[in-house]
């Protein structure tokens, strides 16, 4: 039996949004599962596959699964500009929040994707409803496998206030003090 909890998401650091009108927060989104598709958009992996997968999420699991998008640039800074990026996702009709990972040095790894030790796009990070990280997949995976992984973390139970859950034992109250 695995011991070693899940890791916990480290927060987004982005510098812009689109298809939302305020920008996400993994905070605010705990108590639901989120899927992140980390993209390029001069990524062939990314739009054949990376993209075109988190849509298929979105479409799927509309009601379970929040997904998000992180346009994080490690390459060809220049060529792939926010501006460049909102035409590029009008185009290929990605309605999900994009963030556009911010960078604390010009041409270096951007924040976020330093934070989830990402090795390159695409990438798909699943977060549980506690916030913590089940799945950081490089490269393409399986529709089959990430539905089988969205379905556990779906199934899991969900911790009412003042409960904390895991997955092996289910949701647990606090323990109470006893009366003197």
């Amino acid at each position: 039996m695995n011991t070693i909890d899940p890791p916990e998401a480290p927060e987004l650091e982005t510098s812009t949004w689109f298809n939302t009108e305020s920008p996400v927060t993994l905070a605010e989104l705990r108590g639901h599962v989120v899927a992140i598709e980390a993209f390029q958009m001069l990524c062939p992996g990314c739009v054949s596959h990376g993209l075109p997968q988190a849509q298929r999420i979105e479409a799927t699991f509309a009601n379970d699964v929040t997904v998000l998008g992180l346009h994080t640039v490690f390459e060809h800074h220049a060529a792939m500009t926010p501006v460049s990026l909102e035409a590029f996702l009008h185009e290929y009709r990605i309605t999900f929040p994009v963030g556009v990972d911010a960078h604390d040095r010009p041409g270096g790894t951007p924040i976020t994707m330093s934070r989830f030790q990402l090795r390159g796009t695409p990438s798909l990070i699943l977060i549980d409803r506690l916030g913590r990280i089940r799945l950081n997949a490089f490269g393409q995976v399986d529709d089959l496998t990430v539905g089988a992984a969205l379905a556990r973390l779906i199934d899991e139970p969900q911790p009412q206030a003042g409960e904390t859950c895991d997955p092996t034992r289910g949701c647990l109250a606090p323990l109470k003090e006893p009366k003197q």
